[in-house]
């Protein structure tokens, strides 16, 4: 029995854009101008939300759904120009580094060689003992002390991941948890430093949105990275062996993405354990992400109802089996630590009736994506006309083909078909009529990637799921939103009542 049911969102609509994906002189997007400014757009077309998807710190082929800790937020986002007006950078410690040839694509090869040397610089002109900083370190004590000690040790042994660190610290011995603390000391206060500053600036940023009434949408992956915090400080939450290794990973089975499934490597919770602890990991998790967020969009969401079990060592995800999530239970621990935060429910994949009910139970929205419409009939429950009020409607997310992109590559038959369904005799109409055509639809939420909004093909693309390099990299051009597309998306708002 679920103890709480979610009200149904106000009737709204917003845009998809990572924070790493704005522009800025420094190669990657940051809270800085080009956020503000992008909250302006948003108010001036009269959106109500901008999700920022995870903005945890990006690992294993930069993906945030990949990340290093389940709490701490990523330094790249820090700008450069705030800590220049508080005098802990000169704008000389900057202005000779190459961020990357092209404004239009991220380098994370240039971002990781160099942004860290010039925070660096930022830490030794900190004052350490700023009665802010401390009351930050004090009240999150119980992430970030693990995660920093974790990334101070991770520079230590040049990157490497936590299963190949000496056995004593691999095994997190007491010993040498403390020679390490002291051998880092001065490294794991500059980790901290790092996420002083980047709540410090992305509160400002959520206050200057609240003022605008933007609401930030953000997701939380189901799971966390094996390189992590999370994993190396809380064992015991995890399926894991005696020799540290997991027993079963996730991944979800053969489907439209991957003949061969998709291996994602993370290590499965044990649900049995964390229902004996009250889910004490979680509700820390959860309680926290209401902080960041307004709005926390769960990633694979149906691995709370099942989840997908992969041996550990296996080269593809075709050899899974499905087991039982913790259901009900989760949903209520959740439901009390997130206070007027709410909750998205990513239910793409195998939707069983069971996960249909827990949405339910909850009142959770779940997603329905316009893109997936066209390739069956007129009863897909994708197409706009079928998307029941308490639901999210986008044209695609980020693991999918731009609309443009979509639509270019499909078949002259399909193509033709889809035609047919929008009520259009010209491609060049294509992506317009699917963004009007989710605003007009009863769903009280409708989000847009940017890069559909502005009609770009797949060059703009954001991930291909199941591949590695290349992904995470397209960025938002200076001046690229034109008044005529604010005007565009505010007339259709006034249209739709959004």
């Amino acid at each position: 029995m679920i103890n709480k049911i979610q009200e149904p969102f106000e009737r709204g609509a917003g845009t998809l854009l990572p924070v790493a994906s704005l522009p800025s002189n420094y190669g990657i997007g940051t809270f800085g101008k080009a956020a503000y400014d992008f909250v302006d757009f948003l108010h001036k077309s009269g959106q109500k939300y901008w999700q920022v998807l995870p903005i945890g710190p990006t690992g294993y082929g930069d993906s945030p759904y990949q990340s290093f800790s389940a709490f701490a937020g990523n330094p790249y986002f820090i700008d450069f120009d705030f800590l220049i007006e508080e005098n802990l950078l000169d704008i000389r410690d900057i202005e000779k580094i190459n961020w990357g040839d092209n404004p239009n694509l991220i380098d994370y090869g240039k971002i990781y060689e160099n942004r860290y040397s010039v925070l660096r610089v930022a830490f030794k002109n900190f004052n350490t003992s700023d009665e802010s900083f401390i009351e930050f370190c004090d009240a999150n004590s119980f992430w970030l002390d693990d995660y920093s000690d974790y990334m101070a040790i991770k520079d230590l042994f040049k990157g490497v991941e936590w299963l190949k660190w000496p056995e004593d610290i691999r095994n997190r011995d007491k010993d040498a948890l403390e020679n390490y603390r002291i051998k880092l000391s001065d490294d794991i206060m500059f980790w901290k430093f790092l996420q002083f500053k980047f709540i410090v600036q992305l509160n400002q940023l959520k206050k200057y949105a609240h003022n605008k009434n933007i609401t930030i949408i953000g997701d939380i992956p189901i799971y966390v990275a094996l390189d992590s915090s999370d994993v190396w400080a809380n064992l015991k939450e995890f399926q894991m062996d005696e020799s540290k290794k997991p027993t079963m990973v996730a991944g979800v089975p053969p489907d439209m993405f991957s003949s061969t499934g998709q291996l994602w490597g993370n290590p499965l919770y044990d649900w049995d354990y964390m229902k004996a602890d009250n889910f004490s990991w979680w509700r820390k998790r959860m309680k926290y992400s209401a902080l960041l967020y307004d709005i926390i969009r769960i990633d694979h969401f149906i691995g709370i109802v099942h989840y997908y079990s992969i041996k550990y060592g296996e080269e593809t995800a075709m050899n899974g089996f499905w087991k039982d999530g913790p259901g009900h239970d989760l949903i209520n621990s959740i439901n009390e630590e997130i206070g007027s935060s709410k909750i998205i429910a990513e239910d793409l994949g195998v939707v069983t009736q069971k996960v249909k009910q827990l949405l339910k139970d909850s009142g959770y929205p779940g997603m329905r994506l316009l893109q997936f419409g066209f390739d069956s009939d007129a009863r897909n429950e994708n197409l706009a006309k079928h998307c029941p009020s308490n639901s999210v409607v986008y044209g695609g997310t980020h693991d999918n083909e731009t609309l443009r992109g979509y639509f270019q590559n499909l078949d002259s038959k399909s193509r033709a078909k889809a035609r047919k369904m929008l009520d259009i005799k010209q491609n060049r109409f294509f992506v317009w009529k699917v963004i009007e055509s989710g605003f007009k639809s009863k769903a009280n939420t409708v989000i847009f990637q940017i890069q559909d909004y502005l009609e770009l093909d797949n060059s703009a693309r954001m991930n291909v799921p199941s591949t590695i390099g290349g992904n995470w990299c397209w960025r938002l051009l200076p001046n690229q939103i034109s008044d005529d597309l604010i005007h565009k998306i505010e007339n259709l708002i006034k249209i739709t009542k959004r």
